[in-house]
């Protein structure tokens, strides 16, 4: 089980250091911002629909290591899934942060299966994934209506 926590620790700190698609994205179509004014941690959340799936999505924030490795997981989990499918992959990361029962199979979502443990690090671990979703429910706006 040890080697296992090292993966899985590996994991988040590997997201925190070199996070996957921090960055504003212009073309987005749907923004959603998500703020944690107990510890401080902030992500504003870019998406880009491509008919009804996530073609591209992005983050922007600071925060805690927990918050960014998260942010950074979720859009390579999210891209290319439909509004639903994107809502029961937050579930079941949610379920994961929550209760620290993992799928018995490796996912990267586990990894954040020790954030159960610490009760106030659940709202860093999901910050990100609220903002995706609320971006998820507006309607799409041009690029341009969104400076």
């Amino acid at each position: 089980m040890s080697e296992l926590n090292d993966l899985y620790q590996s994991v988040i700190l590997d997201h925190n250091k070199r996070p996957r698609n921090r960055r504003k994205l212009p073309t987005a179509t749907r923004v959603a911002t998500g703020d944690n004014p107990t510890c401080g941690d902030q992500c504003t959340v870019y998406v880009r629909m491509d008919a009804d799936h996530i073609g591209e999505i992005t983050f922007e924030g600071s925060g805690c290591a927990i918050s960014q490795a998260s942010a950074s997981l979720m859009t390579t989990q999210l891209k290319g899934k439909t509004a639903a499918d994107a809502e029961t992959t937050f579930n079941e990361f949610a379920e994961i942060v929550k209760t620290g029962n993992a799928p018995e199979e490796f996912s990267e979502l586990a990894a954040f299966a020790g954030v159960h443990a610490f009760p106030a690090r659940i709202k860093c671990a999901t910050l990100a994934w609220h903002a995706a979703l609320e971006a998820l429910k507006q309607p799409d706006k041009t690029p341009e209506s969104q400076q």
